[in-house]
């Protein structure tokens, strides 16, 4: 749709990238004036930004943090830092593509907030829009002048319903929709349609409220929101979104339905943490072996006990482990916009999850892992947990 008949509709040139490894590279050399990035995208250009800082001398180190928190502390305001351009953004924007950039957007997922204010502080006019292909893709999106990184925007035209279905006490419900444009239901299956499209509502799927100012907040798939053993509801991909800031970790599977606390599950990002290790001379041979590595673990406890701090004290994850690899689209773990399937998680990882939640200190892993290109390796290894401090049932076990 976004391709082929936005271009044909406006008259614009379409870009292709000549390989996947090739995109930045590409991006730069055409500067857009206009880019739609799945939530991946950012957070992986983010992560190459900080990833480059690491290799930076101190001077450039301290002149990016003194920009970058000059940027953010205007944005708070509502405002810019020329300051904070001229010492570090219109160089870091001309490096990345985006000096041309009128417009940007991303959709498709949840964007951490955190992502979201280090491309808006850079200047980047970032911007959410969400909806579905049954209603003809994005259906609400910032205004331009109100931009709330924690909500997805408004209805984009007036003939744009929207409505939250039997909200709980906090008005979180499902969000229905119905347009003119939508779609008349999905082809050859119409029990699928009669079950998703009632009295001419749309039924989205995901949870979700307007707040004070009347945008749309979107939380979570409903079958994906969770409750604890003690009653409290939290949205694991919430908590994702925020581990997945640090340019250590590339994925996270935040656990708990039903349990009396939160744990995770943690993939490095092979390709910073790799850089790290070498910087610190830290010897390793493969992605399980670097992820097993004390000082690897040292650091991701960091990271981890930085984004519980900005938590309540319900959502903060008490136990954590890094994973033996990353999670895969190809394995069915993520689907093709990089979303954690957590029925294939749960039932793939049920031996570890039942470990971390059986209090054990470490859990040996024995399996075989299969390579898009048929081969097979055989991964035998410890995966350390680590208790943060939780209480109750879990932690006295772990004692």
């Amino acid at each position: 749709v976004y391709v082929l008949g936005k271009g044909l509709l406006c008259r614009m040139k379409v870009n292709f990238v000549e390989e996947p490894d090739t995109m930045m590279n590409d991006f730069r050399e055409i500067a857009p004036t206009f880019v739609l990035f799945a939530p991946r995208v950012w957070e992986q250009i983010a992560a190459d930004v900080r990833a480059a800082v690491m290799d930076a001398s101190p001077l450039k180190q301290r002149l990016y943090h003194l920009g970058m928190s000059t940027g953010l502390a205007a944005l708070e305001k509502g405002q810019h830092s020329s300051f904070a351009n001229m010492l570090l953004f219109r160089a870091l924007r001309d490096r990345l593509g985006f000096t041309r950039l009128r417009s940007a957007a991303t959709g498709g997922a949840a964007l951490g907030p955190d992502t979201f204010k280090f491309f808006r502080a850079m200047g980047v006019p970032l911007r959410t829009l969400y909806g579905q292909t049954e209603l003809l893709g994005a259906y609400t999106l910032h205004p331009a002048d109100k931009v709330d990184p924690d909500t997805t925007g408004v209805p984009m035209s007036e003939d744009i319903e929207i409505r939250i279905d039997q909200p709980d006490s906090q008005g979180i419900g499902e969000i229905l929709v119905r347009h003119p444009n939508m779609f008349l239901g999905y082809y050859k299956a119409p029990e699928a349609s009669a079950a998703d499209v009632k009295d001419g509502w749309m039924h989205s799927g995901d949870a979700g409220y307007f707040n004070d100012h009347k945008q749309l907040v979107v939380i979570d798939r409903i079958k994906d929101l969770a409750e604890t053993a003690r009653g409290e509801r939290f949205s694991p991909q919430y908590i994702e979104n925020k581990l997945k800031f640090s340019p250590y970790i590339a994925e996270a599977v935040v656990l708990g339905a039903g349990r009396e606390h939160l744990a995770a599950m943690i993939c490095i990002r092979y390709s910073i943490i790799s850089k790290w290790a070498e910087k610190n001379r830290i010897a390793f041979t493969t992605y399980s072996d670097l992820a097993s590595r004390n000082e690897v673990y040292a650091l991701l406890q960091k990271e981890v006990e930085t984004v519980n701090a900005h938590l309540p004290a319900a959502q903060r994850i008490a136990r954590f482990l890094l994973l033996y690899k990353e999670l895969d689209a190809d394995d069915g773990e993520l689907t093709r916009t990089r979303k954690v399937r957590r029925s294939v998680i749960n039932e793939k990882y049920a031996d570890i999850i039942d470990g971390i939640y059986g209090g054990k200190p470490a859990i040996p892993v024995d399996t075989v892992i299969r390579f898009q290109d048929g081969t097979t390796q055989r991964i035998r290894t410890t995966l350390r947990v680590v208790d943060l401090g939780g209480h109750g049932p879990m932690a006295e076990a772990a004692e």
